[in-house]
């Protein structure tokens, strides 16, 4: 009789051992899989999935960390107090134009601008604050949702004056203006239009990557987390794409989608299906190709300029990333770039090029042949002031100027 009790006791002491390791594998499971499985914030028009940056972190701190820094990550983000550049307090809050006034508030940690036309209907209309564009190096816009579309706000901040300043080409009369993909592709990662040519204003506000993340670069990840996390022992990137096997024109391509102006002719797609790697005239074009007449503007076109410099056409494997690291803030670093000019310009054949001008380490090469210019498209209207003001850009036309 004992002997059976005994029997009982042991066959449900190893039955409870069971569950509990079942419960315990279970659970664990679900964890890895999870851990396994990244989470998708979006899906590509080509069906590839994009992830939360974050995931990057995992691998690439060092050079995740330092793209943190950079314009193109805060090109565009939340609006949160620490993204705000521009003043809420009273006093400097309001922008007074010629048909419209305008006051900006801050309430609960929210932010709104109150417009208030001057003729015809003068009630007021309070839009709240969404999403900064603009890192504040130049200035910022802000954006609001209307429902699910996008509008861009009147006022935006203008940084040499620290103030607040009509949104660039705006009249100066109350207004608001649709902001569509050619507007967003050049400060979010990915933005999913209701419409499928990318021209409305209407999005699905769960699947807007914003800032320039990695995935912008380097194509959207989801496979390449999911197999290294699977595969911690790999140390050679799979399933993502590598600057080193582009052509120089899938390089320069890369960046052009961005630097080379409206890229207004769409061809194929929409402005966010062209991905890095890809042949950008295949999906767009800028005005540009078809009329050399078109004078270049400083203003977002540093592609089409710096491929009128003879440094370019005399370079054949120059590209972006000869001078710039996409990964670092180099902004103002006038040591980086004097050496990367002089790895192509020798020091002594550079100062016997003119005598009344001495060339030295300590001179900023990019300060002389790559100067700010005022934009021509690029213009905004400061408070009282009748004309417009043009926003200075540094050109990328590299040559000697007076």
């Amino acid at each position: 009789m004992k002997n059976k009790v005994n029997l009982k006791y042991i066959i449900f002491l190893i039955i409870s051992l069971l569950m509990i390791y079942g419960i315990w594998y279970f659970n664990n499971s679900i964890k890895t899989s999870e851990y396994i499985n990244p989470e998708i914030v979006a899906t590509h028009y080509n069906g590839a999935n994009f992830v939360a940056s974050e995931t990057c972190l995992e691998c690439h701190a060092d050079i995740y960390s330092s793209h943190l820094k950079t314009a193109h990550f805060n090109t565009s983000s939340t609006a949160e107090k620490s993204h705000i550049k521009a003043s809420f307090n009273e006093g400097t809050n309001e922008l007074n134009l010629k048909g419209v006034k305008l006051k900006m508030l801050e309430e609960n940690d929210e932010y709104f601008q109150v417009s208030q036309p001057k003729f015809g209907d003068v009630s007021t209309t309070k839009s709240k604050i969404d999403i900064v564009v603009g890192s504040g190096v130049k200035g910022q816009s802000y954006l609001s949702w209307q429902d699910e579309h996008l509008i861009q706000l009147q006022a935006s901040y203008f940084q040499p004056t620290g103030s607040w300043v009509n949104s660039p080409n705006f009249p100066d009369y109350s207004l608001t203006r649709k902001v569509d993909d050619n507007c967003l592709k050049c400060h979010v990662t990915f933005a999913k239009n209701e419409s499928e040519s990318g021209i409305g204003n209407s999005y699905d506000r769960s699947k807007m990557i914003l800032g320039i993340d990695c995935q912008r670069c380097h194509g959207p990840s989801e496979k390449h987390v999911k197999y290294h996390r699977e595969n911690p022992e790999t140390v050679i990137g799979e399933f993502i794409d590598s600057y080193e096997s582009y052509t120089r024109q899938q390089r320069l391509d890369a960046c052009a989608v961005c630097h080379s102006g409206l890229q207004g002719q769409q061809i194929k797609g929409n402005p966010f299906s062209f991905l890095a790697g890809d042949t950008l005239s295949l999906y767009s074009k800028n005005y540009k190709n078809v009329n050399s007449k078109i004078k270049l503007d400083v203003h977002g076109n540093q592609m089409g300029l710096l491929s009128e410099s003879e440094c370019f056409v005399n370079s054949p494997k120059m590209d972006c990333l000869t001078c710039h690291d996409p990964h670092k803030n180099q902004r103002a670093d006038t040591n980086i770039f004097n050496s990367k000019c002089l790895t192509c310009h020798e020091s002594n054949k550079v100062n016997s090029v003119a005598k009344s001008h001495i060339h030295d380490n300590q001179q900023n090469c990019v300060s002389c042949h790559m100067p700010l210019v005022p934009s021509e498209v690029m213009k905004l209207k400061l408070e009282n002031d009748f004309e417009e003001i043009p926003v200075y850009i540094r050109t990328h036309l590299i040559g000697v100027y007076n």
